[in-house]
């Protein structure tokens, strides 16, 4: 019973391998990218708490460049295969996730339609740096910032949401 047993896990293994190989990296972006400054990297989560529907939650790693008027953000699985791009400029933004891609004339917009739950972007960016940022219904919680930790969480309006940033550290 043992051998069938590690031989399923053996090809298992060998089955996520060559799903594995087979994801491939996206083209370059087309969005314009110039004077980024900031870079950050990391993991994050983020939990919807929808009393209508069922929670979601996300977590992964992440590659943060730029600012709230351009940038890029890229999410990776734990195994460090791409999950997905998100670019944007004033203007535009895209997100691509394999081959399909998403477009909007903004940021928050776009992450809106893919989270189902509106971000504070401009405050995010000020949490990022270690600056507390109001930002409607959304707490902060910047105690553990030299840790490389930073959490929020927002209570109004629904649904509510909890955001976790841990930064690696340089």
């Amino acid at each position: 019973m043992r051998v069938f047993s590690m031989a399923r896990r053996t090809a298992t293994i060998i089955a996520l391998g060559f799903i594995l190989l087979g994801c491939s990296t996206p083209p370059p972006s087309k969005l314009p990218l110039t004077d980024i400054e900031h870079l950050w990297s990391g993991r994050l989560g983020l939990q919807v708490h929808d009393p209508m529907a069922q929670e979601q939650s996300f977590s992964a790693s992440f590659q943060l460049k730029g600012s709230t008027d351009q940038g890029s953000l890229d999410v990776f699985t734990p195994l460090g295969s791409q999950l997905a791009k998100l670019e944007w400029h004033i203007g535009a933004a895209q997100l691509q996730q394999g081959n399909r891609i998403t477009r909007s004339e903004s940021l928050q917009e776009l992450l809106q339609l893919s989270l189902g739950t509106a971000l504070p972007i401009q405050a995010m960016f000020e949490w990022l740096e270690g600056r507390p940022a109001d930002a409607s219904g959304w707490v902060a919680n910047l105690s553990r910032y030299s840790d490389g930790r930073i959490a929020a969480q927002r209570t109004h309006p629904l649904p509510q949401a909890t955001l976790r940033i841990v930064l690696d550290q340089p």
